[in-house]
């Protein structure tokens, strides 16, 4: 029990930074769809940065911030694209239970993409540490991608 209880104060005095995207592709569709989660209390930060409003209030629920506004948030910390074209987002769909926040998103890309450029640069002005995880499956094209503050884009040949 002791040890538990150890292990849970030392974890809490050393959080863990991190982001998950995965992109998703089909053979034959044009449409990339992507999968975004953070944690909701690292969202804030960082869209507090974005937004640079003094008076921002802390919710508990992103539905109080609106799809435009989150839309745009992605757009300006997720950069994506195919062919040298980089590529808008549009949200389909948000989910917040307070601890997690997820977003799906769907970008109008290539039947045919043979080249891919990311940039992720989510939280990376607030951690040091931080690390933003992107799992790949475009066109039976399958990688993992590990980008942080001193890099933060990367380029995949899909082909």
């Amino acid at each position: 029990m002791l040890k538990i209880l150890i292990l849970n104060i030392l974890l809490a005095f050393h959080p863990i930074h991190v982001t998950l995207t995965s992109i998703d592709q089909s053979r034959g569709n044009d449409t990339l769809k992507v999968f975004f989660r953070m944690y909701y209390d690292d969202f804030l930060r960082d869209y507090r940065l974005f937004k640079q409003e003094s008076g921002f209030k802390e919710t508990t629920n992103s539905e109080e911030i609106p799809d435009q506004m989150l839309n745009e948030y992605f757009d300006d910390r997720v950069r994506i694209y195919i062919n040298k074209k980089i590529l808008t987002s549009k949200l389909i769909s948000v989910s917040n239970d307070g601890y997690e926040i997820c977003l799906s998103l769907i970008y109008k890309s290539n039947k045919d993409p043979g080249k891919l450029k990311i940039r992720n640069s989510v939280l990376i002005k607030i951690y040091s540490d931080q690390e933003n995880m992107i799992y790949l499956n475009i066109n039976n094209y399958q990688d993992a991608v590990k980008l942080t503050p001193k890099s933060n884009v990367e380029t995949r040949n899909l082909r």
